[in-house]
């Protein structure tokens, strides 16, 4: 369990999401945690395999993806 300080309008806004999503505000921050660590974890990924990688190719590949899709 964790006790989280917010200022009162941040807390009025989470409570306004939570309810508009109908779950309580513990179901939110747990929501929140887990796509935080699910970010936190590709990019480690990420970061271990371009460590491993060819920076040539990574960068043949981008270009091939602004090639493909554009610049956006």
């Amino acid at each position: 369990m964790i006790t989280v300080r917010l200022p009162e309008d941040t807390h009025l806004r989470v409570k306004a999401l939570a309810a508009s999503r109908s779950i309580s505000i513990n179901k939110l921050y747990e929501e929140f945690t887990v796509m935080a660590l699910t970010e936190f974890d590709a990019e480690n990924r990420f970061k271990v395999l371009a460590s491993r990688g060819s920076k040539p190719r990574g960068l043949a590949l981008l270009k091939k993806l602004k090639t493909h899709y554009g610049d956006e």
